[in-house]
């Protein structure tokens, strides 16, 4: 058997579909009062000079302390029904069900959240690795629950969940640097949907 492992935003999708979730989810007045208070940041991570997982880190913090899980999870069905599907790579559903019609395990390994990853996974019957909030007696903390699921973590995350050499061919697919450690374990790697490099490490 071979394994499949997908990035998300700008692999599967033709954008970063994070951003308009967070504007979907988090309310007007929180997200007034995030510009105001992440304009520096948001400005840093433009030119380079601020790691996105501090970016994220920051905006999960103001967006969702103290919001109701259930409100957000609702949030996040209703994104993988009426806003993913829109927003598809045709190459990307077609290199999918290619790989599930050879019997393949397939994996999205994502940065973005489970509240909306988890419910559009389910539905085409794929499995997942993907950032998560952090929730305590039904509300969000503001905080990530655990690492965010970028660069290194990516590869760190499939190692502890699958055996690789237990695959006959492991399959990579990304569009960005943060998608670099994700390629690395694969033997078949292939950047902004260009098969690169020869057979990788594992």
């Amino acid at each position: 058997m071979s394994l499949a492992l997908f990035d998300f935003d700008g692999t599967i999708t033709t954008h970063e579909t994070m951003p308009e979730f967070l504007c979907r989810s988090i309310s007007r007045r929180r997200l007034f009062m995030g510009w105001l208070l992440l304009a520096p940041l948001m400005l840093g991570y433009k030119w380079q000079l601020i790691a996105g997982t501090l970016v994220r880190r920051a905006i999960v913090r103001v967006g969702y302390s103290g919001v109701a899980a259930s409100a957000v999870v609702t949030s996040g069905r209703d994104f993988a029904e009426s806003y993913l599907p829109n927003v598809l790579r045709p190459e990307a559903m077609q290199r999918i069900a290619w790989h599930v019609v050879q019997g393949h395990k397939v994996v999205v390994v994502s940065g973005g959240l489970d509240v909306y990853l988890a419910p559009w996974c389910e539905a085409h019957g794929l499995e997942l690795l993907c950032s998560s909030l952090q929730r305590r007696n039904g509300v969000l903390t503001g905080y990530y629950e655990g690492q965010q699921c970028v660069l290194a973590e990516k590869a760190r995350r499939v190692r502890e969940r699958y055996d690789l050499q237990a695959f006959t061919e492991v399959y990579a697919y990304g569009d960005t640097f943060e998608d670099r450690d994700l390629l690395g374990i694969a033997t078949r790697k292939y950047y902004q949907w260009q098969e690169v490099g020869a057979a990788g490490g594992r």
